[in-house]
């Protein structure tokens, strides 16, 4: 299931990496080397490391602690057993994500932000730690153990394919917007899931009217932020993404948005310090290197 999964993965983030350059989309994006290899090296780890990791810990102590409940609920009709990963990892994922946006996480979810760009590529981009402690993993393996796991490959490639979907700085959603027949459908579908309008709003750099990213949380499922009351819906697209703490001050260094707390920024504003502080810039002018 593994090699499976990560050979649709893969093509699905290389099919729109490859449209973002055919459409001429990555000429416009801001990467410094830091970021190709942050980029890279975020995916890279997911994939080949931290996914395995937990998806291997939980089934070797299922196996010796409760040996009786693997594929214990094979039995379950796949609709059932896709609601179950809806819930159990989509929507944990969600509350991860809202989370992270405060000051405790927000050091493990910064590199996500400070991307200057929207692209396929840093859909996975965040702190090596971010994933490993992510309850939605977690609980994913456990639901894998139980007998989920040809569910999960359905499931996970379609989160997948409207994840990067949302990131990728091709605007799948914005010519249909412009057609008048769509409108009840694209009203539908910008509530149920996660599209680069809205997604968009959450890597922008200002909180301004069209830029939201203090809100736009979800992941699969953007009804995760209208149920409970953080969605942001304006069928545009920030002009600035990125943080403006780096703007001001330049990027932190990659391997410290990778590895933080095993090692620290020496900035002088900066979360990547225990108790650190950010560059004092008014909230409501711009987004800080903070939540």
């Amino acid at each position: 299931m593994s090699q499976m999964q990560n050979i649709l993965l893969f093509s699905l983030f290389a099919g729109f990496i490859v449209l973002e350059f055919l459409l001429g989309k990555a000429k416009s994006m801001r990467a410094s080397s830091g970021d190709n290899i942050l980029d890279i090296l975020c995916v890279a780890l997911l994939a080949g490391v931290t996914q395995p990791f937990i998806f291997w810990v939980v089934q070797q102590a299922g196996l010796h602690w409760l040996p009786q409940y693997q594929n214990a609920l094979s039995g379950l009709p796949w609709l059932a057993m896709f609601a179950l990963l809806l819930v159990g990892d989509d929507m944990t994922q969600y509350w991860w994500h809202r989370i992270s946006h405060s000051s405790v996480l927000w050091p493990l979810h910064r590199a996500h932000h400070s991307a200057q760009y929207m692209s396929a590529r840093i859909i996975y981009r965040n702190n090596f730690f971010y994933y490993l402690a992510m309850p939605g993993l977690w609980i994913s393996g456990i639901f894998i153990y139980l007998g989920f796991a040809e569910v999960y490959l359905v499931y996970i490639v379609l989160k997948l394919a409207v994840i990067t979907g949302a990131h990728s700085a091709v605007k799948w959603d914005e010519p249909l917007y412009r057609i008048r027949a769509l409108r009840p459908v694209m009203w539908l579908v910008q509530r149920t899931i996660s599209t680069p309008s809205t997604h968009f709003a959450h890597h922008a750099m200002y909180n301004d009217g069209v830029g939201y990213y203090t809100g736009n949380f979800g992941n699969l499922l953007f009804f995760w932020d209208v149920l409970f009351g953080t969605a942001h819906i304006t069928q545009q697209y920030p002009k600035e993404i990125g943080l403006r703490e780096d703007q001001i001050l330049g990027k932190e260094k990659w391997w410290i948005e990778l590895l933080f707390p095993l090692v620290k920024s020496r900035r002088a504003h900066t979360s990547l310090v225990l108790g650190g502080k950010p560059y004092p810039i008014p909230e409501t002018q711009s987004n800080l290197d903070t939540p």
